[in-house]
């Protein structure tokens, strides 16, 4: 089975040490460019985009990176309970036409309470979840076409239409992490491909039993993939001391006050990240070369594969025999490291090459529009 091997857009900051600003980077558009492009010619399906305050927006970064890359595909954020799914659904076609079909979308439902008050959403987790089915149904409905009258507790849309369609058909695909009951339900019915944090395989191995089971029994089949940090170098040496040279800043003090932020949060997937550790530097090989380092300070994903190519090879191809076909990978800094796991790593892997549909235009009979319902009507007729 072919891999698709996607990098990260460090909209939120980007360094050779976790934790300190020393040897930190400003990202600016012409470094995100210079990633991007770095992926692109490196062969990397796509380029995840984070969310979040403390990140760029994501969409915007993408259209940004549009004109300058080629086949990169750019997976950027749905945010349920922010905007209206049918707004999300124009932006969303947009994007795909844009870029000539390199549009995907990750459904985030937000984890921070604090975050998610200062955007005017002050839903319970389990109520995020509720309004995050409620707005799916839409926005995918939406996008293949459909005219949508939905009458939900959160989310009502009265003759919700999308006039000109996306490039893929019969939408772009739809990814989406979470590890309670509630995401891997909303999974189940919703999306294509279900992401996981890099956990040991044995809890990876779980969480894909749960969402296949749930799945099959609304005759649904999801692909699965996984998002991880990687540390490879020429030898399993180096890669060890590599990623000791990452958290060489961190003291027990600036851990600690990290781990305090983050337990705020109410998303199990970070409850479980934050578990592996323990919030000490100590022990932090939580599976065979899975280092749990990163997750010390830094929230979602927490973990990195660490060793020389053949050894993370055999520990992606374990994932890949649970049934992952998509891996999302990510380094510090990201320039550098986008060519080392390039370099590394992707000749011992059997790496699917990134394709583009063929480019299809929408044309109006009319021109210019000149009515939101004489459209639809036309093209009907004709």
């Amino acid at each position: 089975m072919s891999l698709n091997i996607f990098w990260f857009l460090p909209t939120h900051g980007d360094g050779k040490y976790l934790g300190t600003a020393e040897g930190a980077r400003a990202v600016d558009h012409g470094y995100l460019a210079q990633i991007a492009q770095a992926a692109d010619r490196l062969g990397y399906g796509g380029v995840l985009i984070p969310t979040g305050r403390s990140c760029e927006d994501s969409w915007l970064v993408a259209a940004s990176l549009i004109p300058v890359t080629q086949n990169l595909k750019f997976l950027v954020a749905l945010r349920p309970g922010i905007i209206s799914p049918t707004v999300a659904a124009r932006q969303a076609a947009t994007l795909d036409r844009l870029s000539n079909g390199r549009a995907l979308f990750n459904l985030v439902t937000g984890g921070d309470p604090d975050e998610l008050a200062g955007d005017g959403l002050h839903l319970s987790h389990a109520e995020r979840y509720e309004a995050s089915v409620e707005f799916t149904r839409i926005w995918r409905r939406v996008l293949e076409g459909e005219t949508v009258d939905y009458d939900g507790k959160h989310i009502q849309v009265k003759g919700a239409k999308l006039l000109y369609p996306p490039i893929q058909q019969p939408r772009p695909p739809l990814y989406f992490g979470g590890s309670s009951d509630a995401a891997q339900d909303l999974a189940a019915e919703q999306v294509e491909l279900y992401l996981t944090w890099g956990e040991p395989p044995a809890a990876v191995a779980e969480k894909i039993a749960q969402v296949r089971e749930k799945a099959a029994k609304q005759g649904r089949e999801v692909r699965f993939g996984i998002r991880l940090h990687v540390i490879v170098r020429e030898t399993n040496e180096e890669a060890w001391a590599a990623a000791d040279r990452l958290i060489s800043h961190l003291d027990q003090d600036t851990i600690d006050r990290a781990q305090a932020s983050l337990a705020r949060f109410d998303s199990v997937g970070q409850q479980r990240m934050a578990a592996l550790h323990g919030g000490k530097k100590d022990n932090l090989e939580v599976s065979p070369n899975l280092w749990a380092g990163v997750g010390l300070v830094r929230g979602g994903a927490g973990t990195a594969l660490v060793g020389d190519g053949p050894t993370v090879a055999a520990r992606v191809k374990e994932y890949a025999d649970l049934g992952i076909d998509t891996f999302i990978f990510s380094g510090y800094p990201h320039l550098e490291e986008s060519y080392r796991v390039a370099e590394l790593l992707f000749p011992h892997l059997d790496v699917a090459q990134p394709q583009r549909p063929e480019s299809r235009g929408y044309v109006s009979p009319f021109g210019e529009m000149i009515s939101s319902d004489i459209l639809p009507k036309a093209a009907a007729a004709s």
